[in-house]
């Protein structure tokens, strides 16, 4: 271990999955192939969207600032925990391990707010369509994409400059994934009780509150959805809450269990695992829901495959 007047961490050792090592090569395989998907996946909505005027409304816009941050949350973890598993542990110093929390704090608290921003955009779309245009006008679009950006970007600075102020002067292995607060925090050998207090605040605020109302916009959906006539349309309708449900649950949950309390009782490996499922799969599902299941969005694919085939023959 590197000490610095025989007391301060210099470097950081992250271990990964080094407890199962027979398994190393089988998880490399199966985690390069979800990040190459993931980035594919989104990128493909980025570019739809993009290109296609059509979809340049807050429902899309919102999804195409999703897909930004799906790529961005993805490429911050994946490249380091790839190349954690083909070496078994990796160092990593200061100045690579700050960053790295930064971005997962950014984007995953982004990610946050925006999904909170999505569920009422589609609660003032299904449940008071007439009034949708004035409820989401292009100020309040803004104001809600402007507030989940600084909101990322606040709670990354303060959250990340904190964690490290702390004097590190023990063990300098991260038994975890990647750089997140709580992982490198157990290393800390100063009294951390006041961010420990800061951080279930924070997480109350920007996972709970947001996902409380997620959970009311949603029933209010479906109380709306059962007031259709149309069986077929209430099926369809049913099918699209559970599946943005079910990502969204996925989401908060395992972030509620990783950053409401920071030093919390689970083991390592448990951490690991319910760090991965908001890392490592809802980036993976989120296009599938949003996305491939969208009629415009396909149509919107299609159109721009047509236009390409129609430029290299002409």
């Amino acid at each position: 271990m590197k000490r610095q007047n025989q007391s301060s961490v210099v470097e950081f050792i992250l271990l990964g999955f080094s407890t199962f090592p027979d398994l190393q090569q089988l998880f490399f395989g199966v985690f390069l192939v979800i990040h190459l998907l993931t980035l594919m996946g989104n990128a493909i909505i980025i570019v739809i969207i993009s290109l296609d005027k059509s979809l340049h409304v807050p429902m899309y816009l919102f999804l195409l600032n999703l897909s930004v941050v799906e790529v961005s949350f993805s490429a911050v973890i994946m490249p380091e925990m790839l190349v954690v598993l083909s070496t078994e542990k990796t160092v990593m110093s200061f100045a690579s391990c700050f960053p790295q929390m930064y971005f997962i704090i950014l984007f995953g608290g982004t990610e946050c707010f925006l999904l909170g921003a999505m569920a009422y955009d589609r609660f003032a779309a299904i449940c008071h369509p007439l009034n949708y245009p004035v409820i989401m006008n292009k100020r309040v679009f803004m104001t809600l994409i402007m507030f989940s950006w600084i909101s990322g970007i606040l709670e990354a600075t303060v959250g990340t400059t904190w964690v490290f102020s702390f004097p590190f002067c023990g063990s300098n292995e991260i038994n975890h994934i990647s750089c997140e607060a709580p992982a490198v925090l157990d290393l800390a050998c100063a009294d951390t009780f006041v961010f420990e207090i800061y951080a279930t605040i924070v997480t109350v605020l920007m996972i709970m509150v947001p996902f409380l109302l997620i959970l009311l916009s949603y029933i209010r959906i479906l109380y709306a959805i059962l007031k259709m006539p149309s069986t077929t349309g209430r099926q369809k309708a049913f099918s699209t809450c559970a599946s943005h449900l079910t990502s969204v649950t996925l989401f908060y949950g395992t972030a509620n269990m990783t950053y409401l309390h920071p030093k919390s009782g689970y083991s390592p490996e448990t951490k690991k695992l319910v760090s991965l499922a908001y890392s490592l799969l809802t980036p993976l599902l989120n296009p599938l829901i949003y996305s491939l299941r969208n009629s415009e969005m396909k149509r919107a694919l299609i159109k721009i495959c047509q236009r390409k085939v129609f430029l290299h023959t002409v």
